[in-house]
């Protein structure tokens, strides 16, 4: 943790070498790319055009600040445009020899970035996190849904919270929120009271508030969406009289809307640590002139895993996967992770409550894994 903290702390203006091998200093507004004579390849297979090239860009250019923070000079990151063609992207990423795959974001993305990948039996990190595409060589450093559901259902349960409902949307995301609330509820000794989904119509959510008071008394209400969705539930539930503790998911830290609104104040909601993102994005801005995006430090976190791993790999040779389900895992910006055998990661994860217009931490994550 000591050493993750000099790390991000360095100076973020250093000489890079460009395509052409020469040094020079870094666009603010370009990512990073290293030449790949003589150093591991590693294609980075993000969106950096089109209607989510503001999210491929932020992580991009977090790889390219990790490469630079860590002075790492063996390895080189190239990236590829899926925006232009996802299957496109991922064959020219084989064609230059890329022994490992960071990306692609989106789920369909990568069930068809798999398919070229493991016929060269190259490992896919995505940043994905929906668990309907790990296993096979393809490992999810997204932040799960399950695992923030979990920890805030157990974190309330301790705190004398016993009677749990959930309003979930009406999407894969909701299905699984549900699942992973039921499955929850019964670990940790609750009782489910009801789960009721939504479509994003006034009518819908006025229903299922209806339907919810109904069920009877509740303790805590999960709302498993973000942004003015998250906002208008709320406002829905507090005006049909329903006074209970709001819970949220992992989706709640990346919002920029829910601190500041009355409704949310005193929510609680589990999600990885920010005391390394805060440091890391001061130098972000610095360098780039815009606040990084929340995401963007599994762009940042994917380096420093390939770096830890890097000692094992032999130039030339399949990346070692037997490394990335180390049982201690990694340490990052988001905190301590890990990858189980079935490609999911295991991360810990903290408690943080609204508090007038900002994320307070209540509840610190662990510093390490228990087991």
């Amino acid at each position: 943790m000591i050493a993750l903290g000099m790390i991000v702390m360095l100076a973020g203006c250093q000489s890079v070498p460009t395509r052409s091998g020469k040094a020079s200093t870094a666009s603010k507004s370009d990512t990073i790319i290293l030449p790949a004579d003589g150093k591991h390849r590693v294609a980075l297979l993000l969106p950096i055009t089109g209607p989510d090239g503001d999210v491929g860009r932020s992580i991009a250019n977090a790889t390219a600040m990790a490469l630079i923070d860590t002075g790492n000079t063996k390895i080189s990151v190239q990236t590829y445009d899926t925006a232009l063609g996802v299957d496109a992207a991922a064959r020219r990423a084989m064609q230059d020899g890329s022994m490992l795959i960071l990306g692609p974001l989106r789920s369909d993305n990568v069930i068809e970035v798999a398919g070229i990948a493991r016929a060269r039996n190259v490992p896919i990190i995505t940043f994905s996190n929906d668990i309907g595409v790990a296993g096979r060589n393809v490992y999810l450093l997204g932040h799960l849904p399950n695992q923030s559901i979990d920890r805030i259902v157990r974190y309330s349960k301790a705190r004398g919270l016993n009677r749990f409902a959930a309003i979930v949307p009406r999407n894969v995301y909701g299905q699984r929120a549900a699942s992973s609330v039921t499955s929850s509820v019964a670990g940790a000794g609750g009782a489910l009271v009801d789960i009721e989904e939504i479509d994003g119509s006034s009518a819908s959510l006025n229903a299922a508030v209806q339907k919810l008071k109904a069920s009877g008394p509740v303790d805590a209400v999960i709302v498993a969406d973000a942004g003015k969705s998250a906002i208008a539930t709320v406002t829905a539930l507090r005006s049909a009289g329903i006074k209970a503790r709001i819970l949220g998911t992992e989706l709640w830290n990346v919002d920029t809307l829910l601190p500041g609104s009355n409704m949310m104040q005193g929510a609680w909601f589990a999600s990885v640590p920010d005391g390394f993102f805060r440091q890391y994005a001061t130098k972000y801005r610095a360098r780039y002139n815009k606040a990084p995006l929340r995401i963007s430090s599994l762009g940042y976190d994917s380096v420093l895993l390939v770096g830890k791993v890097m000692p094992n790999w032999k130039l030339g040779t399949t990346f070692p996967l037997g490394k990335l389900t180390d049982k201690d895992g990694f340490i990052g910006l988001d905190g301590a992770f890990r990858f189980s055998p079935s490609g999911l990661s295991d991360r810990t994860l903290e408690v943080q409550e609204v508090q007038r217009g900002q994320y307070v931490t209540v509840d610190a994550a662990p510093k390490v894994f228990g087991n």
